[in-house]
């Protein structure tokens, strides 16, 4: 299974814009130096990397609790990827993640317990396990 995105970059760092493109046609949207290192609209990269982690942490996180015998109805995740110095140059420095859901019959614990087991063993977790990364679990309803 192959997934594909392509960005294009046109001039130098500061002044130069990109676009980004999701292969699947379901997002393109604009990116430069002020989307990702001031507060200028727009999208970037570390946007885009939450965006996914969020998106693959809900859905192993709503299969382990379903496998678990607790069929969720809704779980959501916001994703905060931190974008910091580190000696001489950018790297992200962590993610934190916040989910919650609604999960009948489950106790907070066990609904926290498969949240830090999902944190380290959703598909994008694990290609990020270089970076640190928390997880705050929240059961509503």
């Amino acid at each position: 299974m192959d997934r594909k995105a392509t960005a294009r970059w046109n001039g130098d760092l500061k002044s130069g814009t990109g676009n980004v493109r999701l292969g699947s046609g379901s997002f393109e949207g604009e990116y430069s130096f002020g989307t990702r290192f001031e507060s200028a609209s727009g999208t970037n990269p570390e946007e885009l990397l939450g965006a996914a982690h969020a998106a693959c942490f809900s859905m192993a996180f709503a299969s382990a609790l379903a496998k678990a015998g607790h069929e969720a109805n809704h779980v959501e995740t916001d994703a905060v990827v931190r974008l910091g110095m580190v000696g001489e140059g950018f790297q992200i420095t962590s993610i934190d993640l916040a989910t919650h859901g609604d999960v009948p019959g489950i106790s907070a614990e066990e609904f926290a317990r498969i949240a830090e087991d999902i944190k380290t063993n959703c598909i994008v977790s694990k290609a990020l396990a270089s970076v640190p990364m928390t997880v705050k679990a929240t059961l509503v309803g």
